[in-house]
């Protein structure tokens, strides 16, 4: 049996903090090839923004990087990690680099193997290619890709291809000691509660952290201290961070979102002003990620907000026929003009010409 990778300590320090940690999405052009020089760009845009890492081949880079006919996935991973390298190196700071993790057991312990290769700290473990097997069967895949990598659970909602998993399975997972965090995404409150109360009640509420995937309700999941009774006592369990598609737009409000959350909870910043703001970030992502039409136009959206402000030069996706839904371009018009401090198109114009060269 392999040892399990033990993930770096100032990269644990990060995580546990809690940090932005935008999902990477994937820059193409009018060809649908890997345009690198505005993927670059990309990177740039989310090291200097503030965030704390950024995580590639994840459902907003597209799962479809893995199909042999567009073979990215190797490309694309090794693009970014070159990048944040040297961003690590401009900035002076660790960064955290995650890398999703896909398919049945054969196919994400090769992918596993190739980001820890690379030098990725922790797989983002989907498990959405696993529809049909026993949740005992889910663990001991788990537990495989442990051995290869650091694990990011991912609790991914059904409408993109998740599955419900149960309490149970969550305080099984927490069992596997090369897990350091949990992406909670299954855009419900029952759920989120679940994995909430696995952690609390797994004792390992201490070493592993639960980051927010619930785009719906982002300020919601950082504002709330879940509290739950354990045999070690009463546990209260925050989300210490998001690792979000949405944050892939806007990173540069992201990252002071999550800094005014953190005062908030050390008692120096005004919730009521947060809250309001959770409505505001909640319509804003229902319309980019197109939740009137079941998430259809999600990843065309954050790439029409991209195109915008100069990243992308349109919002090609390698499926040909995923475009924008009826609707969205308008509504999209409706929440930048009611919302327009939501967007860091300043930020971005300063630095633009500097990241795309």
């Amino acid at each position: 049996m392999l040892l399990p990778i033990a993930m770096d300590t100032r990269v644990r320090k990060v995580l546990q903090k809690g940090a932005v940690i935008p999902a990477h999405p994937l820059a193409l052009n009018a060809q649908r090839k890997l345009d690198e020089r505005r993927q670059r760009a990309l990177t740039r845009y989310y090291c200097e923004a503030g965030a704390g890492g950024i995580a590639v081949g994840v459902h907003t880079t597209q799962f479809a990087i893995r199909d042999p006919r567009v073979g990215l996935l190797e490309p694309v991973l090794k693009l970014a990690i070159e990048t944040v390298r040297d961003c690590e190196a401009a900035l002076a700071k660790r960064l955290m680099r995650i890398a999703g993790v896909c398919g049945g057991t054969a196919q994400a312990l090769r992918e596993a193997a190739l980001a820890c290769e690379l030098g990725y700290d922790a797989g983002l473990l989907s498990l959405g290619a696993l529809q049909e097997a026993s949740e005992s069967s889910l663990i001991t895949h788990c537990r495989a890709v442990s051995d290869v990598i650091p694990l990011f659970g991912f609790y991914l909602q059904p409408a993109v291809g998740g599955r419900t998993l149960d309490y149970r399975f969550w305080r099984e997972f927490l069992e596997i000691k090369n897990v350091v965090a949990i992406k909670v995404a299954p855009f419900n409150r029952y759920q989120t509660l679940d994995v909430a109360r696995a952690l609390a009640e797994s004792g390992r509420h201490e070493e592993v952290v639960l980051y927010t995937g619930n785009d719906d309700n982002i300020v919601g999941d950082l504002m709330t201290k879940f509290s739950f009774p354990s045999s070690h006592g009463r546990v209260a369990i925050r989300f210490t961070g998001g690792l979000l598609g949405h944050w892939a737009v806007w990173t540069r409000r992201a990252v002071e979102l999550l800094e005014g959350v953190h005062r908030c909870h050390d008692g120096g910043s005004d919730s009521f002003e947060l809250l309001s703001r959770s409505a505001e970030i909640t319509d804003s992502n229902a319309v980019l990620f197109d939740a009137a039409h079941g998430f259809a136009g999600c990843i065309p959206g954050l790439h029409e907000i991209l195109r915008r402000q100069g990243f992308l030069e349109g919002r090609w996706c390698l499926d040909p026929y995923e475009e924008l839904s009826p609707g969205q371009l308008e509504e999209i018009d409706r929440v930048l003009r009611t919302y327009p401090h939501l967007t860091d198109d300043a930020f971005v114009a300063e630095h633009l010409t500097r990241w795309l060269s």
